[in-house]
């Protein structure tokens, strides 16, 4: 009796190997040549009957900075890393983290700010945009 299963176990791991072919896969995977390392996207979905999508207009503005003593500096040294929006729409800050803020655009970023205008930027920022003085 077991002569019987055992030839039964055989005939079918001999009948699921030739139907697996020589690789031992069931199937076989389509691959095409490409780039390395880059993921192509499949294209968007068309959209159905009766959809609907609908997008008001984007602000594509950057609103204006105050007029003062240092908006040049701002302008010049702090856009070449952000967008002056950065400033615009922060909620008005104490003058003391204006200073920290500064100071971190040096120091960890790396901001090439010369000091002159480090202390010009941060006396521009706390003149414009601390609590008592956001209009």
């Amino acid at each position: 009796m077991h002569k019987a299963y055992f030839a039964l176990a055989l005939f079918g791991l001999l009948a699921l190997a030739q139907s697996e072919g020589d690789t031992g896969l069931a199937e076989a995977g389509s691959y095409t040549p490409g780039p390395l390392g880059q993921i192509t996207q499949p294209l968007p979905t068309p959209a159905g009957e009766g959809s609907v999508y609908r997008v008001g207009a984007y602000p594509l503005y950057t609103p204006e900075l105050a007029d003062g003593p240092g908006k040049d500096l701002v302008q010049g040294y702090c856009q070449v890393c952000h967008s002056t929006t950065y400033i615009t729409m922060q909620p008005p800050l104490p003058a003391a983290t204006w200073q920290a803020e500064v100071t971190k655009m040096i120091n960890t970023y790396g901001a090439q700010i010369p000091e002159d205008a480090a202390k010009a930027i941060t006396a521009y920022l706390q003149a414009h945009y601390t609590p008592e003085t956001r209009k």
